[in-house]
């Protein structure tokens, strides 16, 4: 069987369980299987598989076709150029959070132009979000959290693997409880994707998704908004003057979420569109000196 024909057998079979882009997938899979660029099949169309070629190449495309994620096939993927490590302990980082780490640098790099600024990532999970910020503001400290142990490990070795380990504080626990003893060292600028999908929601996403990401990391509550909630009451003593919150959302929780953080007298500074023009990243000035707390 030749590159071509494995690539046409393998789109055929993925098609017919409905995976999405069904020819791109057989085409990075069996890049994955011959270690090379997927660019460079098109140059080898011609060239034969020998057996223990095809047999990894069948074993692969087999789980894709259960709708395995690639990314947990491959056993890593790209955020922002850093080749990113995950398993089922971390989310799959999808394109729309490169948005929320580019929002974060691009902040800094206009605001705070002598860099020394102090970063938080909260629900680091990969830490995807934490290596790119620590690699495009080499000057800063990063500190990232998470309730999952194992995804602090993985996101551990992820900034090693990056090579700004040095850079980054990885602290386990829950929100802003592994940070009371940082009260007097406040951070410049607060990143999160947390979880915010409902509750009742999960069971109709993608198997990619439902089946293999971590419910921990998806479950947002009732109305995929407990997390904001908490954010709204909790984050504004973690942020120097003039720093900002980032967050990412879910589809339709624009409203609610102006309203939550509103409620607890933050600004709402911007808000940003994701790749298919939908709301999703949302940036906010925390309360006015003496707010906090007043009804």
């Amino acid at each position: 069987m030749t590159v071509l024909e494995a690539i046409q057998k393998s789109a055929d079979f993925l098609a017919k369980r409905r995976v999405e882009s069904p020819r791109l997938q057989a085409e990075l899979l069996l890049a994955h299987i011959l270690k090379v660029p997927r660019m460079t099949l098109y140059l080898k169309f011609d060239r034969s598989l020998g057996p223990a070629e095809t047999d990894a190449l069948r074993e692969v495309v087999r789980r894709r076709g259960m709708r395995e994620p690639l990314q947990h096939i491959t056993g890593s993927t790209s955020f922002w150029g850093h080749e990113i490590r995950v398993n089922r302990h971390v989310l799959v980082p999808r394109p729309e959070t490169e948005l929320l780490a580019e929002s974060g640098w691009k902040y800094l790099h206009s605001a705070r132009p002598g860099g020394g600024c102090r970063i938080l990532d909260l629900c680091t999970g990969s830490g995807c979000i934490a290596i790119a910020m620590a690699a495009q503001c080499p000057s800063s400290m990063v500190v990232a959290t998470d309730l999952s142990q194992e995804a602090l490990d993985m996101a551990c070795q992820n900034a090693v693997q990056n090579g700004v380990h040095e850079r980054i504080q990885f602290l386990h626990g829950d929100r802003f409880a592994p940070l009371d003893g940082m009260r007097d060292k406040p951070f410049d600028l607060i990143l999160s994707n947390p979880p915010y999908i409902a509750t009742m929601e999960l069971a109709t996403l993608d198997p990619e998704v439902r089946d293999y990401d971590p419910p921990m990391a998806l479950d947002g509550g009732p109305d995929g908004l407990d997390f904001y909630r908490r954010l709204a009451v909790e984050a504004a003593p973690f942020l120097s003057v003039g720093g900002k919150l980032m967050v990412e959302f879910g589809d339709g929780q624009v409203k609610a979420l102006k309203e939550i953080f509103s409620g607890e007298k933050w600004i709402v500074q911007a808000v940003q569109d994701d790749y298919s023009q939908r709301a999703r990243i949302m940036t906010l000035n925390p309360p006015p000196p003496g707010s906090i707390g007043v009804g």
